[in-house]
């Protein structure tokens, strides 16, 4: 009997963080807002996946969880994962791979088993293992100037030397474009789907990644002098790409997975 082809399956997840955006560009904003905008960009993410039925994988930083109990407790409600995204999305410290998981474990009363560390930056994957975690998810195998240069690095999950299973962000196979959040924001989306089509049935799954700020108005406040290729599509207009994004590859068969579930039938 021929074997039935799995069907591919797209790894959502979404960095939840204190929205310290404006900072990164000189620019003040109170914390109460940071939380404000986050928690209320979440909401808008929860209601959209609630109607597609689909789950995700939340990373969250300790620092969000503590100022935004209810809102975590709204993300383990709904069935979807929670991640450590650290304790600070502004600074890590070592103690933080051990100590962001403990708390968000503490107030979500879930189990934390995948880590992000804030914008991409370089693990340990030593201390990632003794704090108790299963993967990471914070290698984006690409170049982008002023960022990081890992256009050799495998594109493809695959395991540490430690055990510690690494899950890179979604590439195309070809030239490594970046398929991430500021692609979404920026590329025609029918530039966006075709590529990311290809690219999800060459490899049979992609890790794809989001934040909660940028399905708010980023317009709003001029005197962030965020960039306008982050401000672009920002607010509703996301929420609208992406849901023609999510209806798109529904309508192909696709799967929305939770990464620990899907790692979880492979490791």
């Amino acid at each position: 009997m021929k074997q039935q082809k799995e069907s591919p399956k797209i790894l959502l997840g979404f960095d939840i963080e204190e929205f310290d955006l404006p900072v990164e560009y000189g620019c003040q904003i109170s914390f109460d807002q940071q939380i404000k905008f986050s928690s209320e960009g979440v909401m808008c993410l929860l209601s959209l996946l609630k109607k597609h039925e689909i789950h995700a994988t939340f990373f969250c930083t300790a620092n969000f969880v503590e100022n935004a109990p209810d809102v975590l407790h709204q993300i383990v409600a709904d069935g979807h994962e929670i991640a450590s995204h650290g304790y600070f999305h502004s600074k890590f410290e070592e103690p933080d791979y051990a100590n962001s998981k403990r708390k968000i474990e503490q107030i979500g009363g879930v189990k934390v088993s995948g880590f992000r560390m804030a914008r991409m930056q370089k693990v340990n994957f030593d201390l990632l293992k003794n704090a108790g975690y299963i993967y990471d998810s914070s290698l984006n195998p690409t170049f982008i100037p002023g960022r990081y240069n890992h256009f050799r690095k495998p594109r493809h999950i695959f395991e540490k030397k430690n055990g510690i299973i690494e899950c890179p962000s979604v590439v195309t196979p070809f030239f490594r474009i970046p398929l991430f959040w500021l692609s979404f924001h920026n590329f025609f989306l029918w530039l966006y789907l075709w590529l990311f089509n290809r690219t999800l049935q060459h490899d049979g799954y992609a890790v794809l990644y989001f934040h909660p700020w940028e399905f708010i108005d980023l317009k709003q406040d001029k005197l962030w002098n965020i960039p306008f290729y982050i401000k672009r599509h920002s607010g509703e207009e996301m929420i609208e790409r992406l849901d023609k994004f999510i209806s798109f590859f529904t309508s192909k068969g696709v799967i929305f997975e939770r990464l620990d579930e899907f790692l979880g039938k492979r490791y």
